[in-house]
């Protein structure tokens, strides 16, 4: 994770018997600009939401560098 600012690994999320999220890996480095697209029901918004830690994960882990102003 050098220029790393945000790492998702093997990330999962369930709600009950569903299963939403499995094993997602995504890297976001300093500068890159990315988009999250797919069908409806896939997730997308479930992971934005573990990121933001307004749900919790069911497994993996996600990690933030913090930005400082030097």
């Amino acid at each position: 994770m050098l220029n790393s600012l945000l790492k998702v690994d093997k990330s999962s999320k369930n709600f009950g018997d569903l299963e939403v999220l499995k094993d997602i890996n995504l890297e976001v480095a300093a500068g890159e600009v990315i988009c999250l697209i797919g069908p409806s029901g896939s997730g997308k918004s479930t992971l934005l939401r573990c990121i933001n830690q307004l749900e919790f994960q069911s497994g993996g882990t996600i990690y933030y560098k913090q930005l400082t102003d030097n």
